[in-house]
């Protein structure tokens, strides 16, 4: 399976940022793609996307999430895929948040799509609206800081 890994350094202090993150039905606000994101408990989300033309589906459940630090996860259904998102303080304002991505693109279209880099330039096009819709922002829309072992 293809891995892609992306980093950015967004202009927040590391909490803001990783508080954020963890409103994941906030993510089709700058996740290209990105239809639907509901949580159904503190550790599973149903996604829901438009790609290349196909609407998928899928369930991911986070397997380990240190507030701060990082949130880990898989899908345990539908769209295959897998991934880390860390977070490290640079200083007081500033955050360096990096993303790994492993996936299994399915279909001509996605293989193809793969094969030219598209997944690569949304993720890091992802990683830029995020720094955009956080830094736009006085605060986080909200936080959950629980522990995920």
């Amino acid at each position: 399976m293809p891995v892609i890994t992306k980093s950015i350094i967004i202009n927040v202090p590391v909490t803001m940022a990783y508080n954020q993150w963890t409103q994941f039905e906030e993510f089709p606000h700058f996740m290209e793609g990105i239809v639907e994101v509901t949580q159904i408990d503190d550790t599973t989300l149903h996604w829901v996307a438009e790609i290349g033309g196909r609407r998928e589906e899928w369930e991911a459940r986070i397997t380990e999430q240190l507030p701060d630090e990082k949130i880990a996860w898989r899908s345990e259904s539908g769209a295959m895929n897998s991934g880390v998102v860390t977070f490290q303080p640079i200083n007081a304002s500033q955050t360096k948040i990096s993303l790994e991505i492993e996936y299994n693109p399915s279909g001509v279209v996605e293989t193809v799509g793969d094969m030219m880099g598209y997944v690569s330039r949304q993720v890091e096009a992802n990683l830029r609206r995020f720094k955009e819709f956080i830094e736009s922002r006085d605060r986080e829309s909200g936080a959950w800081r629980g522990k995920v072992a």
